[in-house]
């Protein structure tokens, strides 16, 4: 691949690609997305996340299925293992958790760790790959992906260290095995007619003898939330911590 790659360390190992996709595939990407009021889409909404998401293959138009044939490609996953010098890297074919996501105004996701370990496959999560799909976005609407320090006592987010926007063709790739606190908390405030896309595909490896064994998502409240005992269980329970 020709973009550019941009490496940063802080708070956890990330890189920032823009321009990922030439312009023309990722406005075809962007248009084949199914409609927001589509059946096929399976729907998240309670006090914690609020989005849709596909997973199906078979749901998948043609260019996105095309897409993510190429996304966990050999050659695509040697592009990967060069960026960010992983050695043992392998693809989520079944894309447990990735697929499309789609938000609507409201739309949020609470600051989270992901799972650490592939509850089909037994291997450990270790990248995250996330490629924007919305054009014409306005970071005024808000849906910036939040990156946030750990607390190493409470084993919870500390602070809000980065915001990367979502704008339109930009990738970030991350490394979840690193304590990676993230999300977008607050509330989209995007028009009615407007729909915060993305393709999200995850990349696996051996597991550390280090792992933080957990196989579902770790969930935190948001701050008008943290006294609210109903919403402590409601992480919890999504956690099944």
């Amino acid at each position: 691949m020709d973009c550019k790659v941009e490496e940063y360390k802080d708070p956890f190992d990330h890189w920032i690609i823009d321009q990922f996709f030439d312009t023309d595939t990722a406005k075809i990407l962007s248009n084949s997305f199914l409609k927001y009021n589509s059946d096929e889409w399976w729907n998240y909404n309670n006090p914690i996340e609020n989005k849709k998401t596909i997973q199906d293959w078979r749901k998948f138009p043609l260019e996105i299925y095309q897409t993510f044939q190429h996304l966990c490609s050999q050659d695509f996953i040697g592009f990967l293992k060069e960026v960010t010098g992983i050695k043992n890297l392998y693809p989520d074919y079944g894309l447990h958790g990735g697929g499309l996501h789609i938000h609507n105004r409201g739309g949020n996701l609470n600051i989270h760790k992901d799972y650490s370990i592939h509850p089909k496959l037994k291997l450990q999560r270790k990248l995250n790959l996330i490629i924007y799909l919305s054009e014409n976005w306005s970071p005024e609407w808000g849906g910036g992906l939040q990156f946030w320090s750990h607390n190493d006592q409470k084993n919870k987010p500390n602070q809000l260290v980065k915001t990367i926007d979502c704008l339109f063709n930009k990738a970030v790739l991350f490394d979840t095995t690193q304590n990676s606190w993230h999300g977008l908390p607050n509330p989209l405030q995007c028009p009615e007619d407007k729909y915060r896309k993305s393709i999200a595909i995850y990349y696996l490896t051996d597991v550390d003898s280090n792992c933080e064994e957990r196989y579902r998502a770790q969930f935190v409240p948001r701050r008008e939330q943290e006294n609210n005992s109903d919403i402590i269980d409601l992480c919890r329970e999504r956690s099944k911590l």
